[in-house]
């Protein structure tokens, strides 16, 4: 069961409880802050631009719990309940390096292949319910999480702030965007830190609003991590803007898969790979979201240049198989196939690397790889040069 549909099965009531916001004086009572203070640094792990927090669950062992802002409600693997003795669907208290929250309800909802497109075991998310009790601030650059009482909670930066409305469980901002061509469009777009990508636009607005062009180049997208669907597109608009703050030449993914948001106002999410441009808070106590830019904001997306899809599987999740090759590409010229195992990049036995690193490194720009690879019992070695596809 995918992210999509597991939202799905979230009852009406939950829905209900995760968006009746608290006042600032209940929220105080129920977020517990250790040693009177009212704010603590959590230990985060970035896995590209997904954000995972360190959480004991009632007391259990610590688990890596998924940011996911797209869901309404926390859940748990089926599997990582088991391990730790837990029953679903009760209440449960989540400890986050001395910031206690207690919720109504942890129900157990698995991501079937997560740990094949992310390269590492699912083992919860943290949704609506989770970011309704606290301020969360991501440093995207610095890869830092602090957690903030919202009864305490003053912005003082010089970033911008935005405020915020919802569809379903995602909060939406306004998004203005060009394309090759000199058409320029405004609409909400809900903002996902479970999506790696920097922005999915729904085949349904790109359709409606003729965003498809000649000058508008695309090629299929080539990483199930970017959780678009494989039938996605990938192609790179002029620019994007959020406010006041521009990035140029941003990779999107036109999306055939349902993306939220029925109504045509809504052209798709903003992910990880947009957010990643700047300190992110996300304030749902006070219906607002908060933008800083940093130092990457007028990086350029770095699409696949190798023209490979690859997942991970196996013990560890150490085996990388690649799952597609796409024709005319370095890939498909180096004589790579489906279902080779990549045994070996240069001179670092893949064992040595997670999934993102490989990734990471087929997205460089003009660098040449030698990979080991492993075939139907024999093991062979290719040249792969990379080069831009977009």
């Amino acid at each position: 069961m995918n992210r999509r549909k597991a939202a799905m099965l979230v009852s009406l009531g939950a829905l209900f409880l995760a968006f009746t916001a608290p006042s600032p004086q209940q929220l105080a009572a129920r977020a517990r802050f250790s040693l009177g203070g009212n704010a603590a640094e959590v230990p985060a792990k970035f896995v590209g631009n997904l954000v995972f927090l360190p959480v004991r669950v009632s007391q259990t062992q610590p688990s890596l719990f998924e940011l996911d802002s797209s869901t309404a409600v926390s859940s748990i693997d089926p599997g990582r309940a088991s391990e730790l003795g837990i029953t679903p669907a009760r209440p449960a208290e989540f400890d986050f390096a001395g910031v206690g929250v207690p919720l109504a309800a942890l129900p157990a909802i698995a991501r079937n292949g997560f740990g094949a497109q992310v390269g590492r075991e699912y083992e919860g998310a943290l949704g609506a319910d989770f970011l309704n009790v606290v301020v969360v601030k991501i440093n995207y650059e610095r890869q830092t999480l602090q957690l903030y009482d919202p009864a305490s909670f003053q912005y003082s930066g010089q970033g911008k702030s935005f405020p915020l409305t919802f569809a379903g469980a995602e909060p939406l901002i306004q998004g203005k965007f060009s394309i090759a061509g000199g058409k320029h469009m405004e609409a909400e777009f809900a903002v996902n830190t479970a999506l790696d990508a920097s922005i999915a636009i729904s085949e349904r607005f790109a359709q409606s609003h003729d965003l498809y062009s000649a000058s508008l180049k695309t090629i299929p997208v080539a990483d199930p991590f970017s959780d678009v669907g494989k039938d996605a597109a990938l192609g790179r608009l002029k620019s994007f803007e959020i406010g006041p703050y521009v990035a140029a030449s941003p990779l999107a993914a036109f999306s055939q898969s349902s993306l939220p948001g029925a109504g045509s106002r809504i052209a798709g999410e903003i992910g990880g790979g947009m957010l990643r441009r700047f300190t992110v808070i996300f304030d749902y106590p006070h219906q607002r979201i908060i933008l800083e830019p940093n130092i990457h904001i007028q990086e350029e997306d770095e699409e696949d240049k190798s023209g490979l899809t690859i997942v991970a599987k196996g013990s560890g999740l150490k085996t990388f198989l690649v799952t597609e090759v796409a024709p005319a590409t370095p890939a498909a010229e180096a004589g790579i196939q489906k279902g080779d195992v990549i045994a070996g990049i240069d001179d670092e036995a893949a064992a040595d690397l997670s999934l993102w690193d490989v990734r990471d490194l087929f997205r460089q720009i003009g660098h040449k790889y030698t990979l080991l690879l492993e075939r139907n019992g024999q093991t062979l070695t290719v040249t792969l040069q990379m080069r831009r596809l977009l």
